[in-house]
């Protein structure tokens, strides 16, 4: 892969130093970057800036022809120069869609960039881009920036707002949403949590937790209907465990958003606890030793249920709960005993 990367990259700068054409051919570049694995990106991206840079210094004509050298043209690698200056014009430059999933992903990777001016452009440009571009490219890409923006480190709450406007455009949203319930892999239980952000999956979230086919999707789904509400890891801040020592860790800052729940809880603790996972399971198990006080639930029905599960850790669940009815029924009984 990355011979086929260098060989893109070179064949795309001479299509560019030649001089004989007015845009420079990148077939052979988009369609090696289609398989790139993006899990990866970091990488792939430091590799093409530097093949690209040294690919242009090569190609760069003499001296004396420099006269002849063609109007400079700007292209989507320009987005990962080493030169601000150059970043930034490739945004301020670019118009109509991005070519693939890795070329939108550097414009987004752009609102973190070390240059502000660049971020501000990002911002202002990003939107249209998005628009021109294939939904399913921009949803790739979101995936991909929504896991791992907690980890950028310049990134703004401007510029997070962009991403989430992005977000709630509707065909972009019924995208995520079908994502969400269609993935097998991939990081969608995060992807669940700071889409929660914004209200695209309001409404829907009954529909995630019933369908979704990874169980900790399922999981996170319930929670949050059990909850009604939808939380998320906002970034981490260092605390200090023991100044003495220099000792301290990275403590999650977390964000919530309200939901407006219909289902009754009983409903919803039946359907839980019937999941084919015992991820769900245990999690319909904790929300019952929870409301193990509320009388419209039949908690002496789920937690045998439970305390029989096939799985130890929704089994030990279920019969702390029978153990927590039995004191209470115990402790009834002997109230009126001492009331007669």
């Amino acid at each position: 892969m990355e011979e086929k990367i260098i060989s893109a990259v070179k064949d795309f700068a001479d299509s560019i130093s030649s001089g004989s054409k007015v845009v420079a051919d990148m077939s052979s570049l988009i369609d090696v970057t289609n398989e790139l694995p993006l899990s990866s990106f970091d990488y792939w991206e430091r590799l093409i800036r530097s093949e690209y840079s040294s690919a242009l210094r090569e190609f760069n004509p003499p001296k004396w022809k420099r006269w002849s050298k063609p109007k400079e043209l700007v292209t989507w690698l320009d987005l990962i120069s080493w030169d601000g200056y150059k970043r930034e014009k490739a945004l301020q430059a670019l118009s109509g869609a991005a070519p693939n999933t890795f070329f939108f992903s550097l414009a987004v990777r752009r609102l973190n960039d070390w240059v502000p001016q660049v971020r501000k452009a990002a911002r202002e440009k990003l939107p249209e881009i998005a628009k021109s571009t294939d939904p399913g490219y921009v949803v790739e890409a979101l995936c991909i920036a929504l896991s791992n923006w907690n980890s950028w480190g310049r990134i703004e709450e401007s510029d997070k707002e962009v991403l989430l406007e992005i977000i709630c455009e509707k065909e972009i949203a019924e995208a995520l949403r079908s994502k969400l319930i269609s993935s097998a892999s991939g990081p969608m239980p995060s992807l669940f949590s700071q889409l929660g952000r914004t209200p695209i999956l309001d409404g829907k979230i009954e529909e995630i937790a019933k369908s979704a086919i990874q169980p900790s999707v399922r999981s996170k789904a319930y929670r949050s209907l059990f909850e009604e509400r939808v939380v998320w890891i906002e970034g981490r801040k260092w605390v200090w465990t023991d100044i003495r020592y220099c000792e301290g860790k990275q403590k999650p800052i977390v964000g919530e958003r309200k939901l407006e729940i219909e289902t009754p809880l009983i409903d919803l603790l039946k359907r839980s606890s019937e999941d084919r996972s015992s991820i769900v399971r245990r999690v319909s198990a904790e929300i019952l030793i929870r409301e193990l006080g509320n009388s419209g639930i039949k908690a002496r029905a789920f937690a045998e249920r439970f305390a029989s599960d096939s799985s130890h850790s929704v089994s030990e669940r279920g019969k702390f709960a029978l153990k927590k009815l039995e004191e209470a029924e115990h402790k009834g009984l002997t109230s009126c005993i001492k009331k007669s």
